[in-house]
């Protein structure tokens, strides 16, 4: 059974930086695209970034040019790196292979 537990969330001001982790269980990590989603109160799950197996990289537009994801296949484990954070990435993050797994979430808060 493949689990996904993220790790790296907090509270951050204004223009701060955040490496979020999400390390998953099981042999086929390096076979699937890996992704990361955030909801924030009220709203909808939504898609902030995905690699695929080979490197493919996609960004929703609030976040290219502050967040970059990476994965160490080695590791089995995927980044988020999020710099020059605002207010309103504040949020519930989660990480997916986007066949259906998902981890439990780890909070960020952007707050001065």
């Amino acid at each position: 059974q493949v689990q996904l537990v993220e790790s790296g969330g907090g509270l951050v001001q204004p223009g701060g930086s955040l490496r979020l982790s999400c390390v998953v269980s099981g042999r086929l990590f390096s076979f699937v695209t890996m992704g990361w989603y955030r909801q924030a109160p009220g709203k909808e799950r939504e898609l902030v970034a995905s690699m695929s197996r080979g490197g493919i990289v996609n960004y929703a537009d609030s976040v290219k040019g502050r967040f970059t994801i990476s994965r160490d296949n080695a590791k089995n484990t995927v980044y988020l790196q999020m710099n020059s954070l605002k207010a309103e990435d504040t949020a519930v993050y989660y990480c997916t292979n986007l066949i259906g797994t998902w981890g439990q979430g780890t909070q960020v808060t952007v707050s001065s």
